[in-house]
């Protein structure tokens, strides 16, 4: 009686401690997956193969949802996609991104929203494992309060186990080529998981995985230089003056993050005045306060999420339509359908900001070098709007590699039409833009992004 008294105390001490909130009995902790044909919101059963499921690592369980490729999915290759954030679910990337759903957003009425099915999918072509990572993001939890503490350095292990235990449970897939892919603050984890994974094969891992190469859109990668690049980048968009720019240029030395004198700090601070207002992950669209943000979670009502939902300017506000999914993924039917552990996650946020992370990896750059110069193929990719990880900056660290070109400068098509501009290095590195596109592109130009990385999964040239 006395040991189960003491069990119940722990776990409500855990409950209080958690950023997940509840933690749930070990009993309830265990690695699963669920075969999902059916989803609320979606009408009639689903037309492509969802599972979705846990994978114990340790003290953390990664939730994630596995979407078997709609071509040849004993063939194609299998992806691992990571969501930025760091705290961002993977569900942002399967609906809002690369996946084969979106929210009929402008049809929303009220209630659960409605899922319809988007041909322009990456599961046209590949396997695509999106996985909630680290602990504390979606679905993803931790069964004791020090599991929710995490950093670069530990997701990337982390993730490492995840994938050789999904392999484990999932042999049929061993033999496809694995990419690592994402965008956004994934950029630190991408290239380094996936050394992580090339130096388990060179030391002959009994577990060796089909290791090919990494995908990377608008990648944090150097986060001093990516952030430098910023003003640059909206200077040749004609939204900082020459006058303006050339004082920060001359009196900064290209250190905007860390002013070295007062003119310097004066010059920045009136050039983040003029640039307040511009949207940071697309500079020709609106900016709008999103759903999870301090101003938004005072407005939480159902009655006030509504208004917001109907009001003109949310309805031409890109991140309007994350509410909807805060509604569907909170939904007790949905969870029930996903499989989720009952009692893991008391409110799912679409990005939680809250997990204590430490970002302890500043550049990624070496890390490309050596995955290329290995052999392993590489695609960096750059929606042309997004001034938060510019093609600025993305094009510099490129640069910094001291690769020879062998496909130089030019446009990419898509029927008929140029949608970006691409260069290929040696080593199998392709960097491309996409013309139009913001921070997550395949967000703003599905049909062009898919395009892209068919044609880049197939071996042929964009």
């Amino acid at each position: 009686m006395a040991t189960r008294l003491a069990q119940c105390c722990l776990l409500l001490l855990l409950c209080f401690c958690s950023p997940a909130a509840a933690v749930v009995a070990p009993a309830a902790a265990m690695s699963s997956r669920k075969a999902v044909d059916r989803l609320p919101g979606f009408s009639g059963p689903l037309p492509f193969s969802l599972e979705t499921g846990y994978v114990a690592v340790g003290e953390a369980r990664f939730f994630y949802y596995f979407i078997q490729s709609e071509r040849s999915p004993e063939e194609d290759p299998v992806l691992l996609w990571l969501t930025g954030g760091p705290g961002c679910s993977a569900f942002s990337g399967l609906v809002y991104e690369i996946g084969p759903f979106f929210f009929d957003f402008h049809g929303y009425k009220g209630g659960l929203p409605t899922l319809l099915y988007k041909a322009d999918s990456w599961t046209k072509v590949s396997n695509v494992i999106f996985v909630d990572s680290p602990p504390g993001t979606g679905f993803s939890y931790a069964t004791t309060a020090q599991g929710f503490k995490s950093s670069d350095t530990i997701v990337v292990h982390q993730l490492y186990a995840f994938l050789q235990k999904w392999f484990d449970d999932h042999p049929q897939f061993s033999s496809n080529p694995l990419y690592i892919s994402g965008d956004s603050y994934s950029g630190i984890i991408i290239p380094t998981l996936t050394m992580e994974i090339a130096k388990g094969i060179e030391s002959s891992d009994k577990r060796r995985l089909n290791l090919k190469g990494y995908i990377a859109g608008n990648p944090l990668t150097d986060a001093p230089h990516d952030h430098n690049s910023r003003f640059p980048f909206l200077h040749g968009m004609g939204i900082i003056d020459d006058e303006l720019y050339e004082i920060a240029r001359k009196s900064c030395m290209g250190e905007y993050n860390n002013p070295l004198n007062s003119q310097c700090a004066n010059s920045v601070q009136a050039i983040w005045d003029c640039i307040r207002d511009v949207n940071d992950v697309h500079i020709l669209e609106p900016r709008c306060e999103e759903e999870g943000s301090p101003i938004s979670d005072n407005l939480a009502s159902q009655d006030r999420r509504s208004k917001l939902l109907e009001s003109a300017v949310w309805s031409i506000c890109r991140n309007a339509t994350y509410v909807l999914s805060k509604i569907w993924a909170n939904d007790e039917g949905v969870r029930e359908s996903l499989g989720i552990h009952k009692g893991t996650v008391t409110t799912w946020k679409r990005c939680n900001y809250d997990v204590p992370y430490t970002k302890e990896i500043v550049s990624t750059v070496e890390y490309h070098l050596s995955l290329i110069t290995q052999g392993y193929r590489g695609l960096v990719y750059s929606g042309d709007h997004d001034s938060k990880i510019s093609v600025v900056g993305t094009q510099g660290w490129l640069r910094s590699l001291n690769l020879s070109i062998t496909d130089d400068w030019r446009p990419w098509y898509v029927n008929s039409q140029v949608v970006g501009f691409t260069r290929t290095y040696s080593n199998n590195l392709t960097y491309a833009t996409v013309k139009g596109a913001g921070h997550t592109a395949p967000e703003y130009m599905p049909k062009e992004c898919l395009a892209m990385v068919d044609r880049w999964l197939s071996g042929e040239p964009l």
